[in-house]
């Protein structure tokens, strides 16, 4: 078997022992995200695997949303082996454009991630506006 060295992974364990799971400055509790625009909306993805949805909260405020969620401590374990996976509180905003609709943002979660469908605002879709020229109309793009 191959096991890669890290001269810090003892000293990260001892730390996340006495200070708790929330991360250290060398390996900070992460929500990893992936984000693209599909149509009309732009799709967030948050991997959140192993948090029960009723920790998960949604804010929207101006135009910063905030996801936070909560992967509880163990508890009632005789002696744990190894403790990999960050547990507590995470958190993380994305500061929103002013072109997309924040008050219809649709999330879903699904097998152990957060999905956020943010649609574009109508003001900011491109339009077509109607010049009259005596009696020709021509339509132009704005």
């Amino acid at each position: 078997m191959l096991m890669r060295t890290d001269p810090f992974r003892e000293l990260d364990r001892l730390t996340q022992q006495v200070f708790g799971n929330l991360g250290t400055m060398a390996r900070p509790a992460a929500m990893p995200m992936d984000a693209w625009r599909e149509g009309d909306a732009f799709v967030v993805e948050f991997d959140l695997p192993g948090i029960d949805p009723d920790t998960i909260d949604l804010d929207v405020e101006r135009n910063v949303l905030t996801v936070r969620a909560e992967r509880p401590e163990l508890k009632d374990v005789a002696e744990l082996i190894a403790a990999e996976r960050p547990r507590g509180v995470f958190n993380r905003q994305l500061f929103l454009g002013e072109n997309l609709d924040t008050d219809k943002v649709e999330a879903s979660y699904t097998a152990g991630v957060l999905q956020l469908r943010i649609p574009v605002a109508e003001q900011a879709k491109p339009r077509k506006i109607q010049i009259t020229a005596g009696e020709d109309r021509k339509a132009i793009n704005a």
